[in-house]
């Protein structure tokens, strides 16, 4: 018999009526011949009125502690729900996640799972009961409850079903779906179909507030199809799985991060280790960095940017004022700004289509919206605007790419065939834990060659001037780093080898044309770059990168990241060095 897991967040299980209807889902879920897990959160804004409590007492009350009293939501939770089932004639059974059997390591408040149990669920759902699982918290070595963090429920979910093999996972919301972008920003926003895993990861983190980033990487990981849809109706939803809903266009959907703040690490001498050095304590203190950027130095100094959650804002000075009082060589100074946002577009078809990074520029530029930090990948462009004019830039660049509309190439909404138990097996037994780091591949490209603006006027409309010249000149750009600063920035990007004279005259004459200080292209440079899952949620994977090519005397030039990737660029002649260095540092974590 198949096993479906269903999701019900705070909202849908809000008051007692909200209770009763998901409990008819559920009783509907069994009655079409499915075994049923049910995974609840607290209800309604119980978590954060356990939050308010603690902090009236102490404004820093300890984790363990935290993770003690916010369990306590969903544990009423997941009783009220099988009250509700028994009531209409079902059975049903409660469990915490210490008595599901879910084991996590002793991050309190930041618990990752390492393993679950699924004899004790199993027998229950052998029984006729439907289970009710508490989302969010599992239970540590010695017996300590744990929980995995905002959002953690969706992990849950997800994770039950990769280890039961279910055909499955239905997250139930108050939307009907994956939005192409936040309708309550974006009015035009459509209700997606379909959303490749890729995709999703990035417009989790990103933003988009549907899914919980963690949760979209255990389905990654092991296959998991997962079918977002709403608690109040019937709507078909979205489905979440390895394919785009379309091949044709490429961009999938727009993304908006409200609260970021950025950093800026000035004066870091540009040699080995020093990257490593600044990294490592933040890292240290679990704080997952978007958006990191690192600059060609100038004068032998460097500048690194990064973005974080406004939440973690105290932690992070805290970090950066260790690494200044311990390494005072590291940086000469940081500052930081809460008064920015966070545009982003996804889409897989971006590695197929030039031209995409130029158009959203131009889009923003047409709307006097100055761009202050750029971050590329394959499938990802982000940039930082005034928080005042996020709404209206990610509305403009959502009408550009057309994304209101249904792409062409549609197909039919179809879940995809389980898997094999044999597969799914293998797939749990590849990793150590649950939710490690997974990379599935590190590539070295020696064809490249990097052109650097320095001293571009930080002005609307010029990162659109830059890229739309290099457009018409036929040069296809890769990387596009965009650093931080109040009147003048330096935009660098990478062009194949064989253009770099075309892409540097090009520079030159924009250079002149725009006011800059002095163009040039580097000597030829060889690009590493990371692909997989976890790699920004495990916050120690960047210091580990960068130790190893400290550790190997190697420096790095630029860096840009994402949610799936890592890219990084150092001298041509150390590429395959850098090369080896990774994968060595890295083998406990790349897929066989």
């Amino acid at each position: 018999m198949s096993i479906i897991v269903q999701k019900f967040g705070g909202t849908s299980v809000a008051d007692s009526n909200k209770i009763l209807a998901a409990a008819r889902k559920a009783i509907r879920a069994q009655e079409e011949g499915h075994q049923v897990v049910m995974v609840v959160s607290a209800m309604g804004k119980n978590t954060d009125k356990l939050i308010a409590l603690a902090k009236e007492i102490d404004e820093n009350p300890p984790a363990r502690e935290m993770d003690m009293l916010l369990s306590t939501g969903e544990q009423v939770s997941v009783a009220m729900v099988a009250i509700a089932i028994q009531h209409l004639g079902y059975k049903a059974v409660s469990m915490t996640g210490a008595q599901i059997g879910i084991k996590t390591n002793n991050s309190f408040m930041k618990a990752r799972i390492e393993s679950i149990s699924t004899d004790r669920i199993r027998k229950a759902l052998n029984d006729g009961n439907i289970v009710i699982a508490a989302g969010f918290q599992g239970v540590d070595d010695n017996y300590n409850i744990t929980t995995l963090g905002r959002g953690g429920s969706d992990t849950t979910a997800v994770a039950l079903a990769a280890v039961l093999n279910a055909e499955s996972c239905e997250i139930y919301t108050d939307v009907d779906g994956v939005y192409t972008a936040d309708p309550r920003v974006v009015p035009k926003a459509r209700r997606v179909k379909q959303i490749s895993y890729d995709e999703m990861l990035e417009m989790a983190s990103l933003g988009a507030g549907v899914m919980h980033s963690r949760s979209i990487e255990f389905a990654k990981n092991f296959e998991v199809p997962i079918h977002v849809r709403a608690a109040y109706s019937d709507e078909p939803g979205t489905m979440i799985v390895a394919d785009p809903e379309s091949m044709e266009r490429p961009v999938c959907g727009a993304a908006i991060a409200k609260d970021e703040v950025r950093f800026s690490i000035c004066g870091v001498p540009d040699e080995p280790g020093m990257a490593d050095r600044i990294f490592l304590p933040i890292a240290n203190h679990q704080i997952a960095m978007d958006m990191i950027v690192q600059n060609v130095g100038t004068n032998g100094k460097a500048e690194i940017s990064f973005t974080i959650p406004a939440t973690e804002l105290s932690t992070t000075l805290k970090a950066l004022d260790e690494v200044k009082n311990s390494i005072p060589e590291a940086f000469e100074s940081f500052s930081y700004d809460n008064n920015l946002c966070k545009v982003s577009i996804v889409g897989l078809g971006m590695e197929r289509q030039v031209g995409v990074a130029e158009k959203m520029f131009e889009t923003l530029a047409a709307r006097n919206i100055n761009i202050q930090m750029i971050s590329t990948s394959e499938i990802k462009v982000s940039v930082l605007v005034d928080k005042e004019q996020g709404a209206e830039a990610i509305r403009a660049v959502h009408d550009a790419f057309d994304l209101g509309s249904v792409p062409s190439d549609v197909k039919p909404l179809v879940k995809p065939e389980m898997i094999s138990d044999e597969e799914k097996i293998r797939l749990i037994n590849r990793l150590k834990h649950m939710e490690d780091v997974l990379i599935e591949s590190v590539m070295l490209d020696e064809t490249q060659a990097s052109v650097t603006l320095y001293g571009l006027p930080q002005e609307p409309g010029n990162a659109a001037r830059v890229f739309k010249s290099v457009t018409e000149a036929g040069i296809i750009v890769d990387m596009i780093v965009q650093s931080p600063g109040d009147k003048f920035t330096n935009l660098t990007f990478t062009v194949e080898r064989s253009c770099a004279d075309t892409a540097l005259k090009v520079a030159k004459e924009l250079a002149q044309e725009l006011g800059c200080t002095a163009s040039e292209t580097c000597p030829p440079v060889a690009k590493i770059s990371l692909s997989g899952t976890g790699m920004r949620s495990h916050t120690m994977i960047a210091a580990r990168i960068l130790k190893a090519l400290a550790d190997g005397g190697l420096n790095v030039a630029m860096i840009n990241t994402s949610e799936m990737r890592f890219n990084l660029v150092v001298d041509a002649q150390v590429g395959p060095k850098a090369l080896e260095l990774l994968k060595e540092e890295l083998k406990d974590v790349i897929a066989d």
